[in-house]
């Protein structure tokens, strides 16, 4: 690990002091919330009174459908193999996770994979064909920033206080900072999609951390939206993830983004160790996992997460989009690398598609990524431009 990798694990668990850093069955590692195990609704009774001796308090988080166990620190219980034991119990198994953390890999092992940069200023996208359909886009992330692009828009005027990405007093891209990630994956996304009416919501911090209860926190108040609104959401982009203890994707997961059904598109970024391990949730099957291409659009960025799993790719490295404006450096615009740029690229060239060919997101999708009619990659999947 190099030290500013090691500079940013450090700079993570000291502002995360509830995250550890442990070890999995095969030796691979993983960030998740210190002695907390979260369970589907359904089998909180039956998963709290089998580790009730071990149990501090219990969170029933009703509005996303789990509880959240908190286990005594002097419990002396390997979180692993008791999640494993619930998983897999004789009276029948449970869904359970550990309550992992989960980035816009901005992350002690890469990403976005380097600093933005100051870029010149972007003409905003315009719609040229007037008579393409409206399609529905979500984006969560950090949150999003008032920008020139955005500020006329009717989806930015519903954008509610708690959607937005607060900017701290100190900018530090080093180490800590992510402020503008969200904002940046937005206008890559409307680049691709002008028409697209863009729905944010929030589940990482300014130091573009989360974990699993937050992401499922910000699904459930999507779906609340979408429902009230009597819409279907056409994609969604997840610039973020991480990875698991087990290398098997979290079940609750798994289940909040199947509830968005056949109709919705979600796009993932395939992380930035450059490693074929599985990220998650983009290696779900149900989800489109996008890795990196260099500017040239032919070579895999070398930042970029790869292998089997990857469904699509796309460039992710030196891309400028609307970016904060501190008023020094920054103006409104930046570049910046990773496969969280390379996503919104993919579901943004979807959304588009089937806004101007009046198709479904879905039929947009088997387009657009038939390995049978365009350039593909074994190990970095089918290119989109």
């Amino acid at each position: 690990m190099s030290l500013d990798h090691q500079a940013r694990l450090e700079r993570l668990l000291a502002r995360h002091r509830d995250a550890v850093l442990s070890q999995g069955p095969h030796g691979t590692t993983a960030l998740h919330r210190r002695d907390q195990i979260l369970v589907a609704a359904r089998h909180a009774d039956r998963a709290h009174e089998t580790v009730r001796n071990w149990t501090e308090r219990r969170d029933d988080l009703v509005e996303v459908g789990i509880s959240r166990l908190h286990l005594r620190p002097d419990a002396g219980v390997d979180l692993h193999e008791l999640v494993g034991d619930l998983r897999t119990h004789t009276d029948g198994p449970m869904s359970v996770s550990l309550n992992h953390l989960v980035r816009g890999e901005p992350d002690y092992n890469g990403g976005p994979f380097d600093l933005p940069k100051p870029c010149a200023p972007m003409p905003k996208p315009v719609p040229v064909d007037p008579s393409a359909r409206r399609v529905f886009a979500a984006v969560i992330d950090t949150g999003i920033i008032s920008h020139p692009w955005f500020a006329d828009s009717d989806w930015f005027a519903q954008v509610s206080p708690d959607q937005f990405d607060p900017i701290p007093a100190e900018v530090d891209y080093a180490l800590e900072t992510q402020t503008g990630h969200g904002t940046f994956v937005a206008g890559i996304l409307l680049r691709q999609a002008p028409t697209a009416f863009l729905m944010i919501e929030r589940a990482l911090g300014d130091d573009g951390v989360g974990d699993e209860v937050e992401l499922l926190r910000a699904l459930a108040r999507l779906r609340a939206r979408l429902s009230a609104a009597g819409e279907v959401l056409d994609v969604l982009n997840l610039s973020l993830g991480g990875y698991t203890f087990d290398d098997e994707p979290s079940p609750l997961l798994a289940e909040a983004l199947s509830h968005f059904g056949r109709q919705t598109v979600i796009v993932v970024a395939a992380g930035n160790s450059g490693s074929n391990r599985q990220f998650w949730p983009a290696a779900l099957k149900s989800c489109v996992a996008v890795s990196a291409l260099e500017p040239d659009g032919v070579r895999r960025a070398e930042f970029s997460n790869h292998g089997w799993w990857v469904d699509a790719c796309a460039v992710g490295a030196k891309v400028c989009a609307p970016f904060l404006n501190d008023g020094r450096e920054f103006f409104g615009f930046a570049e910046w690398s990773g496969t969280s740029f390379a996503a919104p690229r993919v579901a943004g060239a979807i959304a588009g598609f089937a806004a101007s060919k009046h198709l479904s997101a879905i039929e947009a999708a088997d387009t657009l990524l038939d390995s049978s009619s365009r350039p593909c990659h074994p190990d970095f999947g089918v290119v989109v431009e």
